[in-house]
């Protein structure tokens, strides 16, 4: 799993525990309708900290809280290594 994945599956968790809709979390954070689509969408390959404190604050909890689920253990994250050719050329002016 890719750590967009692992953060769209959570915020969907605490989403659906606290019966909350993303329209919701939006009047409740301030974070754009269209930002928390595109987080539960996977449409972006990494989602800024800042955005995460926002949702959480508009669902009331603490960004620990947020990052306190197994989706986030490390073992569950696909590496990210680089062919060799690409490790290679790295190295080259």
């Amino acid at each position: 799993m890719k750590l967009n994945e692992a953060v769209s599956k959570r915020l969907l968790e605490l989403l659906d525990e606290r019966k909350m809709t993303q329209y919701q979390l939006y009047m409740k954070s301030g974070v754009p309708k269209s930002t928390i689509g595109n987080v539960i969408n996977c449409s972006y390959d990494s989602v800024k900290l800042r955005i995460i404190h926002e949702m959480c604050q508009g669902m009331g909890i603490g960004i620990d809280t947020f990052f306190a689920s197994p989706l986030f253990q490390e073992d569950n994250f696909k590496s990210c290594t680089l062919p060799s050719s690409q490790i290679a050329a790295i190295g080259k002016p």
